[in-house]
């Protein structure tokens, strides 16, 4: 009888490891915490991102909302990581996770990235896929399907929340409110060749911002006064974007070029050919700085709630960053090189890159780029060097910086290099973006250890 007991009470210990035949691992709760399932999650809506053709600024918005609800949902679970609750003022608590009821909470980052992210884009059925065949990749760690299920429901339940955050911003007010007003002052901005498209996102410093107290809160200096007097600074200023190929080596050219050509991050690009009309599509400015944040975090070997900060905070800069840049560029209104030296200078000049459709100060890569390495540098360090292979799948070799501050800069001088921004458009703009960068660090917090922690695993 002895022997008989032992044998139910070993069947009834491996019914429970093997809960209705599944193999359970034991190492589950370490390998579900692989960064690397929600670094693959971001790029998949990066990629979708590129296919939907969003705006910059719209851009800025998915990517954001979506990597606050992973946030969310993980710190949860996670002592070391703070709320944003609170320290985003408009942004009440999550719901708490379930009593008694084990959550892998690194999963439920996963889940409620996902479904933000797919609530914020059009081509749902991509997000979906990637969820299924991810789920199921999950599944094969040995993970107790109760533990799954409860983990995806609670992130679920967090991205709701987060869904229900999103619906208060304003986002979908302006949708409907007036397109930008082309007037007949030369000095305002008018749409540029070859699509003449309107002012994308006119209204966008209405959009509720993270940390800012208001969207002209780091207003920049004003533009340079328009003048047609042929030594005045306005036309200085025009003729250094006019000749910046001009009286340089060779070699200095074909860097400028290669430079204004890896930070174009132009979503849509057109092309005629004779009478063949078509686009190329590719990451936005954003996009190119959360591929950076991945890049850091993954030279950083940084874990799987490091992960999901890094992306939190680079696109809470960024999605900041495009409102403060947005409400200068539509009080301003300034025309664009392209515009100008056409009707003054050259009516034959192209620049180098295509112009974005909406006015010229200040330079939304200069804005974004510098609170993107505000953030990044606070994370990783002053002397994080890295080698950006962002652009490699537009076919464009990999370019190596020795901090994060350094390629913001190279990313502001691609304007000017492009044929697209004065100089104090990029300058001010550098200025702009770190002040963003700056108030944002001042405002939220994410380790409850403090700022030790930073700057690595």
């Amino acid at each position: 009888m002895t022997f008989y007991f032992r044998i139910i009470a070993l069947s009834i210990l491996l019914a429970t490891l093997t809960s209705c035949g599944e193999d359970v691992n034991p190492n589950y709760r370490e390998e579900v915490a692989e960064p690397e399932y929600f670094h693959r999650s971001v790029k998949q809506l990066t990629d979708v991102i590129v296919h939907d053709i969003f705006s910059p600024p719209v851009a800025s918005r998915i990517y954001a909302y979506s990597s606050i609800a992973g946030y969310e949902a993980l710190a949860a679970g996670d002592p070391h990581l703070k709320s944003l609750a609170g320290q985003v003022p408009h942004l009440a608590p999550a719901p708490p996770p379930p009593a008694n009821t084990e959550i892998a909470y690194p999963l439920a980052a996963v889940a409620a990235q996902l479904k933000v992210g797919k609530s914020l884009i059009f081509s749902e059925d991509k997000m979906d896929e990637f969820r299924d065949n991810l789920y199921a990749e999950v599944r094969r760690i040995g993970m107790p399907a109760e533990v799954f299920d409860a983990s995806v429901a609670y992130g679920e339940q967090v991205a709701d929340h987060v869904i229900s955050w999103y619906a208060g911003d304003m986002y979908k007010q302006t949708r409907t409110f007036p397109k930008y007003s082309i007037t007949d002052d030369e000095t305002k901005w008018q749409p540029t060749p070859p699509d003449y498209m309107d002012g994308i996102e006119p209204s966008w410093m209405k959009i509720r911002a993270f940390a800012l107290d208001s969207a002209s809160q780091f207003r920049p200096l004003p533009p340079t006064e328009y003048s047609l007097e042929p030594d005045s600074k306005w036309m200085r200023e025009v003729n250094e974007v006019y000749t910046v190929f001009s009286g340089v080596s060779e070699e200095e050219s074909a860097e400028r070029q290669a430079i204004a050509q890896f930070w174009d991050c132009n979503p849509y690009v057109s092309h005629t050919v004779g009478h063949l009309m078509f686009a190329t599509k590719k990451i936005t400015p954003g996009g190119h700085w959360i591929n950076i944040a991945a890049i850091a975090a993954r030279k950083a070997d940084a874990d799987f709630a490091r992960t999901v900060e890094t992306y939190a905070m680079t696109s809470m800069a960024m999605y900041d960053a495009f409102i403060s840049c947005w409400d200068e560029k539509y009080r301003s209104k300034l025309v664009r090189p392209e515009t100008f030296i056409n009707r003054h200078v050259d009516q034959e000049w192209r620049p180098l890159l295509q112009t974005p459709p909406f006015p010229e100060h200040t330079s939304g890569h200069s804005v974004v780029s510098r609170a993107c390495a505000i953030v990044l540098t606070d994370l990783y360090g002053d002397n994080f060097a890295f080698d950006d292979d962002s652009e490699e799948e537009y076919d464009l070799p990999t370019r190596s910086y020795p901090s994060f501050l350094a390629a913001s800069e190279e990313a502001a001088i691609s304007r000017l290099y492009g044929g697209i921004h004065y100089r104090p458009a990029i300058d001010y703009g550098v200025r702009q973006g770190e002040q963003v960068g700056n108030h944002l660090l001042s405002r939220v917090e994410t380790r409850a250890m403090i700022t030790e922690e930073r700057g690595g695993k």
